[in-house]
């Protein structure tokens, strides 16, 4: 999505909630629920309609509430499946065209081998996808919102690695944040990640679980676990 490019994660996770915001506004109007944004996950929470950028009030009040802009958002107030006047927590996301190409996209890169056509057809889905980076096969970037993932040059993600911005708590409530890999990471086979920043040169042993355990990882850092200690089996040459 070409709002998107060439933006900070900053500027970016501002201009989502931002969107989501509005329909949660409308949403919240047609279904008659009072919906909220919240900076922490269990954090008191903030009207949308006292957000509302289309208003003066509501836009100066949106920009305190995101200043300083936060790395992670969360919703409530959608009401549970069973109500009857609840809202889909993806239908509050993205609109259903968006959607269905996302979800589109999302299951033709699984087959994609690791070219530069992929990075290209990755940006085309809105992900900051920096020179040089390789993506292989059976790798999940998350199509709940493809933009909150940034990648550095000469990063590779190995194959079943999932990236994933987004949680859904059940009972209504959801959180979104930024996915930031530095430059020259090694990202194992089967890593999983959720809201988090990585900085250079960082390397995750396969199958290590990142979120919600870190939420930043320092320079250099190798990421794993300790090995089982192995005693091999002593010949009569030994």
């Amino acid at each position: 999505m070409k709002k998107y490019r060439n933006k900070s994660p900053e500027e970016v996770i501002k201009l989502v909630t931002t969107e989501i915001i509005l329909r949660a506004i409308k949403l919240g109007k047609k279904k008659k629920r009072q919906i909220l944004i919240s900076k922490t996950s269990g954090g008191k929470g903030t009207d949308v309609n006292l957000l509302n950028p289309d208003t003066e009030e509501g836009k100066l009040n949106l920009e305190k509430f995101l200043t300083p802009v936060r790395r992670v958002y969360t919703f409530t107030g959608l009401g549970s499946i069973e109500e009857s006047n609840s809202i889909n927590w993806r239908v509050l996301n993205l609109p259903f065209g968006r959607r269905t190409l996302l979800t589109f996209q999302v299951a033709v890169s699984f087959l994609l081998k690791g070219t530069r056509f992929k990075n290209k057809f990755y940006r085309w889905m809105g992900i900051h996808i920096g020179r040089g980076a390789e993506i292989m096969q059976m790798v999940w970037l998350d199509h709940f919102r493809p933009e909150l993932i940034y990648i550095g040059e000469n990063t590779l993600l190995g194959a079943f690695t999932r990236l994933t911005v987004h949680a859904y708590e059940g009972s209504g409530k959801f959180r979104y944040g930024i996915i930031e890999i530095g430059n020259n990471c090694k990202i194992g086979a089967g890593t999983g990640m959720g809201p988090i920043k990585i900085e250079d040169n960082v390397r995750t042993l396969p199958g290590a679980t990142l979120s919600p355990y870190f939420s930043l990882i320092k320079s250099g850092s190798v990421i794993g676990w300790n090995p089982p200690n192995v005693k091999e089996v002593q010949t009569e040459e030994g």
